[in-house]
Parts: structure tokens; sequence; C-alpha cells
């Protein structure tokens, strides 16, 4: 799949012959940009980043496969609802660069179909320079609105909202990217949101946690009877 084209990649997606590595489809997501969203968890990542509270979505070779073809029906159907946008998360997203556009060519299709304002964002672990080198990385994210960029690091906390480390970047990409982001580029909440969902025996935590915060679900948890036999924020 590396091999496509953004060109390509688009064109394929129309007949659903590319297929994306995930992780995670879910929604709605709240805590991972503005409004009630769709989110897909792309599987994969060689980045490693050392804290990163998502190493279940390191290895490539796990996961699921998802085709353009359902996503286009679960995006369609998130619009029907009334979401407010799609988020790509991982995982590293660009791991899976022509599958990435294949994704968010699909999702604009469906969105202009609608009729609906929808967003599109893309958190990527690279770094804008790494971006600017790799044309065919840089390509991969022409169709997102607006790009989260940047390693996590744990020594470099942030209370920028959607952010996990102080270094990494929001930036807007189109119009609709910067009408819908604009409040948010330097916003600090007081607590960051976090979605905690229990279902077929697994505890998942989706949002952006301050140091500190994994912890205290866990106890919390323990409380309630609840005892995780594995975490995916610790080696």
């Amino acid at each position: 799949m590396a091999g496509l084209s953004a060109d390509g990649a688009a064109a394929a997606a129309s007949t659903g012959a590319v297929a994306v590595r995930v992780a995670q489809v879910s929604r709605p997501v709240t805590a991972l940009g503005p409004g009630r969203r769709l989110g897909v968890w792309f599987q994969g990542c060689t980045l490693a980043c050392p804290g990163c509270m998502s190493r279940h979505t390191w290895d490539p070779s796990a996961g699921r496969e998802l085709t353009i073809e359902r996503f286009s029906v679960m995006w369609r159907a998130a619009l029907a609802e009334g979401l407010d946008g799609l988020t790509v998360s991982g995982g590293e997203p660009l791991e899976q660069p022509a599958a990435l556009a294949a994704l968010l060519a699909a999702a604009d299709a469906e969105r202009r179909r609608a009729g609906a304002t929808a967003d599109l964002l893309v958190y990527t672990g690279r770094e804008p320079e790494e971006l600017a080198a790799d044309p065919v990385s840089a390509a991969a994210l022409d169709g997102a609105d607006a790009v989260i960029t940047g390693r996590y690091r744990a020594g470099q906390p942030t209370r920028l909202v959607w952010r996990g480390s102080a270094n990494q970047r929001l930036l807007t990409r189109t119009a609709l990217g910067r009408e819908r982001y604009a409040p948010f580029l330097d916003h600090r909440p007081e607590r960051p949101e976090l979605q905690v969902r229990v279902s077929e025996g697994e505890v998942r935590v989706i949002g952006v946690p301050r140091p500190g915060d994994l912890g205290r679900i866990e106890r919390d948890l323990v409380r309630r009877g609840v005892t995780l036999r594995e975490t995916s924020w610790r080696p």
C-alpha cells in the first residue's frame, strides 16, 4: 500500500480496494477534537514513544482490517447521526500512508454528498520537518482539515487541549480547519475530558490524560471491584 501515490490512493478509495489496519473504531468520541466524532485508531507504530498510553497499537500485525468501503458505511452513518467530525489517531497513521489518503478521500466524498461540515483531524507523531522531507507522508495528509503533530514526550506535560506534550502542535490546513480549531489553538481546560468505556472484558480510555490520570482511573476501578490483568500504558 505504501507504494501508491496520494492520487492513486484516492482513486482506490472509490472502489474500496484499499484497506486500513486498525486497532479500534468508536463513536461518539468527545475527547479528541471538537464536538461528537467518529474515531479511527490505526494499528502499527515504530515510533514507540516512551510513556505512550497505547502500546497495544504498536504491533503492525495486530488489530483488524477495515476496508475503505466499510469505513464509508460507518462514516455515512455517523454523519446521519449529526456527528461533527472524524479523528484519526493510532498507532501511527503515516505508517499506512496510502490507506490514510484513501480514508480521508472517502471521508471527504461522503461529507460532500451529505452536505455536512464535519471536519477531518489526524494525529501523527511525525514532526513538521519530517513531513516536509517526506513527500509521501505529506501527500497522505492532504485531505485533513487539521493535524496534530509531534512525538509524545512524557517529560514535557501540557495543559493544551487534545495534546499530550508541550512540543505537539495543532496545525490547521483548510478554511474549515481554521474556522473549527481557531478557538482551541491555545485553549487550556482545567481538566482534560476522558471517556472510559467497559465492554467485553476490556476497559478503554479515550482522550489525552495528564500525568497521574491513568493511575487514578486504575485505582478507582479497583475500588469498584475491577482488576486489570494488564494495561497498555505499562511495558
